[in-house]
C-alpha cells in the first residue's frame, strides 16, 4: 500500500535527441547484417543448398510485407513499448500483454545468444577462447556502454556498423571478381549437396525451413519503434527509418550470399562447409585480411549487443510506465539517469539478466526463445487490420499501400512456418510449445495480477 501511495503522478519521460541517421544505426545495428552472413545464412546452405537464393527471395517479400505494417502502427503509436502498446490500442489489453509476455524472451535471450557465440567466431585468431567467460564479460561492457546516453551509443553503434558493412564489402568484392557459374542456375535449378550422391534437386520442404532461417537473419528493422520517444518527430519519420533499415539489410544480407555461390570455390564444399563465408575470404583473400575479418565479425555482434541491450532497456522502461509488474520493480524500470537521461537501472537490469543467461546451456536459450517471432508478427498483422476495421490506427501519418495484401501475406506466411516448425520435432516443434507456454503465463499473469488492480491501459 505504502508503494502505491509514492509513486510519482507521471514517469520521467526520455529525452527527445535522435534523427534518422541515429534510429537508422542502432536498429540496422540490432540487425546486424554480418553476424546474419557469417552465422546465420550458413545454416540456409547447408538445408537449401542454392535454393537459400529463393529462401533469401521468399524471406524478403514477407519481410517486406511486416515492415509495412510495422511501419504503419508505429508511426500510430511511436513508443518505447513497441509491439505490444500497438496490439493494446488494438486487440485490447489482454492480447497486448500476451505480446509483451512474449517479447520479454524475445529481446533478453538474444544478446546471451549472440554472445556466446562470439568465441567460436575468434577460433581463426584466438583459438581455444572459454566461451562462457567471454560472453559475460561481454554482456557486462555492452550493459555499462548501453547506460549512457542514447547519442553516445548511435555514434559507437555507428562505428562499429561501419566496420561490419566493410566486412561484408569484402565478401561482395571477393565473390564478385571471380565468378565461376551462372546466377539464373540459382533459380531454374536449386541443388543440395548429399553426402555420398552429389547434388540433388532442392526440395519445397528445405526451401521452406531454409527461409525460415532467412526471416530471422533479416529480422531487427522492427526495433526502430524502441527508439520512438527518443526520436524527433517520430509520427512523421518513423515509417520511413523501418523501411530503409529493412532496405540495407536486403542489400547487405542478400547480395553477399549470392557473391558466395557465385565464386570460383567448388560448390559442394560451399553448401557443406559450416563457415561458407570465412573460406571465401580465406581462399580468395589472404590469412591477414581473414583474421581482420573476424575480428570485424566480433565487433558486429558486440555491436547487435549493445543495441539489442539499449532496445530492450526502453521496451521494459514503458513496461514500467504501464505497471506491468509490481510496483517497486516498476519503480526502478522507470528511473531515468540525470546526466544521461538513460533508463539506467533498466538497462542494468536488462544486462543483468542477459548476463545470468549465459550460464545456462545454448541450447535451453534456443527453445526458451522458441517461436516467438511467429507470435509477435501475428500479432502486429492482425493489430494492424483491427486498427483499420476500428479505425484506431487512423490518425497514423503512414499508411500502407495495397492494404490488406501485407497483413494478409504476413498470416499466411506465418501458417506455413507453423506448420514446417512443428514438422521438425528436433527444434521447431519444441520452440513452438515453448512460445505457447509464454503465452499462457501471460494470460495467467494479467487475469491473477493485473485485472485484480482494475483495468490494465497502456500509455502512448
Amino acid at each position: 500500500m505504502l508503494d502505491e501511495q509514492m509513486l510519482p503522478d507521471k514517469p520521467p519521460a526520455l529525452a527527445r535527441s535522435l534523427g534518422v541517421a541515429g534510429v537508422l544505426f542502432l536498429t540496422l545495428s540490432a540487425t546486424t547484417p554480418a553476424s546474419s552472413v557469417f552465422v546465420i545464412i550458413p545454416g540456409m546452405l547447408q538445408e537449401a543448398g542454392t535454393g537459400a537464393i529463393w529462401a533469401m527471395i521468399l524471406a524478403s517479400l514477407i519481410c517486406v510485407t511486416t515492415a509495412f505494417i510495422y511501419a504503419e502502427l508505429s508511426s500510430a503509436w511511436p513508443v518505447a513499448g513497441g509491439e505490444y502498446a500497438a496490439v493494446a490500442q488494438t486487440l485490447g489489453p489482454m492480447a497486448g500483454f500476451v505480446m509483451l509476455g512474449v517479447n520479454v524472451f524475445n529481446n533478453v535471450l538474444f544478446p546471451p545468444v549472440a554472445a556466446l557465440g562470439i568465441a567460436s567466431v575468434m577460433a581463426t585468431v584466438a583459438p581455444g577462447l572459454p566461451a562462457v567467460p567471454v560472453a559475460v564479460a561481454v554482456m557486462i561492457g555492452s550493459t555499462l556502454v548501453a547506460v549512457l546516453n542514447i547519442r553516445v551509443n548511435a555514434v559507437i553503434t555507428g562505428l562499429f556498423l561501419l566496420v561490419e558493412l566493410a566486412a561484408v564489402a569484402v565478401v561482395m568484392v571477393l565473390g564478385f571478381a571471380d565468378h565461376a557459374r551462372p546466377a539464373l542456375e540459382f533459380l531454374t535449378h536449386p541443388v543440395v549437396a548429399e553426402t555420398g550422391q552429389g547434388f540433388v534437386p532442392a526440395s519445397a520442404a528445405s526451401i521452406g525451413v531454409a527461409t525460415t532461417i532467412a526471416i530471422f537473419a533479416l529480422n531487427g528493422y522492427g526495433m526502430a519503434v524502441y527508439f520512438g520517444e527518443e526520436m524527433r518527430e517520430a509520427p512523421r519519420r518513423i515509417a520511413g527509418t523501418i523501411l530503409a533499415a529493412l532496405g540495407l539489410a536486403l542489400l547487405f544480407e542478400g547480395v553477399p550470399l549470392l557473391a558466395l555461390l557465385l565464386a570460383r570455390i567448388h560448390l559442394a564444399t560451399l553448401l557443406t562447409v559450416d563457415d561458407p563465408f570465412g573460406l571465401l575470404v580465406r581462399q580468395r583473400g589472404s590469412a591477414g585480411l581473414s583474421a581482420l575479418v573476424s575480428v570485424g565479425i566480433v565487433l558486429a555482434i558486440v555491436n547487435a549487443i549493445i543495441a539489442c541491450v539499449l532496445a530492450c532497456a526502453r521496451f521494459f522502461y514503458s513496461t514500467g510506465r504501464d505497471r506491468a509488474w509490481i510496483p517497486r520493480i516498476d519503480d526502478w524500470l522507470v528511473a531515468i539517469h540525470p546526466r544521461f537521461d538513460s533508463p539506467w537501472i533498466g538497462t542494468l537490469i536488462v544486462g543483468g539478466m542477459g548476463t545470468l543467461a549465459c550460464f545456462l546451456p545454448l541450447s535451453m536459450l534456443l527453445v526458451l526463445n522458441g517461436t516467438g517471432l511467429v507470435a509477435i508478427y501475428g500479432g502486429i498483422a492482425l493489430a494492424a487490420m483491427a486498427g483499420r476495421r476500428s479505425g484506431a490506427s487512423a490518425h497514423a501519418p503512414y499508411r500502407m499501400p495495397l492494404y490488406p495484401l501485407a497483413p494478409v501475406v504476413t498470416l499466411l506466411a506465418l501458417a506455413y512456418v507453423v506448420w514446417t516448425s512443428w514438422l521438425d520435432a528436433g527444434e521447431g516443434r519444441p520452440g513452438l510449445i515453448a512460445t505457447a507456454a509464454q503465452i499462457a503465463g501471460s494470460v495467467l499473469w494479467y487475469k491473477l495480477v493485473l485485472c485484480r488492480r482494475g483495468q490494465w491501459k497502456v500509455q502512448t
